[in-house]
């Protein structure tokens, strides 16, 4: 199968390769029940060496990097508790940690959550988390410009290989929020 975006060697529809994924994302491809159907969700093998952003879209396309979200691990804390969540947001953009993030959490402090917890939490690779498979009980909050995208790059939950999924399918996560101005230029 042609990659809807980019230019990658390979692309498969992710419930084709469910070996392909860690094991909270290929259950969530699994159960997926959304109304976008779980095979418009495709995985494309990525070379962990072209990580870097710049060398990503050198590689497989210019045009990625106008397409790509990445998803970023916070904790938000009030008292004594902490509550982590999720954020996705354009390539092109960083999360409003101090204001959009805080404010939605009820947080009286947020920032990023530590490689360790982020890494402990979701059972994925650091440089690679998805909002795709997350614990259930986390806020997902995703900034509007990714959903109105027909595609978006994201991670798989490891650092080789990527997802491409429809924008949409971003507000129908489990714990989704779709807010204005959570990505900022």
């Amino acid at each position: 199968m042609r990659a809807p975006i980019g230019h990658f060697d390979t692309a498969t529809p992710a419930p084709d390769c469910l070996d392909e994924l860690v094991g909270p994302v290929a259950d969530a491809v699994r159960r997926w029940s959304g109304t976008v159907p779980a095979d418009a969700f495709v995985h494309v093998d990525t070379d962990p060496q072209w990580a870097d952003t710049a060398v990503f879209v050198e590689h497989y396309g210019r045009e990625l990097l106008e397409q790509s979200a990445n998803c970023v691990v916070v904790a938000g804390k009030r008292g004594g508790g902490t509550t982590l969540a999720a954020c996705v947001v354009l390539s092109t953009t960083r999360v409003d940690v101090n204001g959009v993030v805080r404010r939605q959490l009820g947080a009286r402090k947020a920032s990023f959550a530590a490689m360790d917890t982020a890494v402990g939490e979701t059972g994925m690779e650091y440089g690679g988390i998805t909002p795709i498979g997350l614990p259930a009980d986390w806020p997902v909050l995703v900034d509007s410009a990714v959903v109105d995208l027909p595609y978006v790059l994201v991670g798989s939950g490891r650092r080789r290989g990527k997802l491409l999924v429809p924008g949409k399918a971003f507000a129908e996560l489990p714990g989704a929020v779709v807010l204005e101005g959570l990505g900022v230029a």
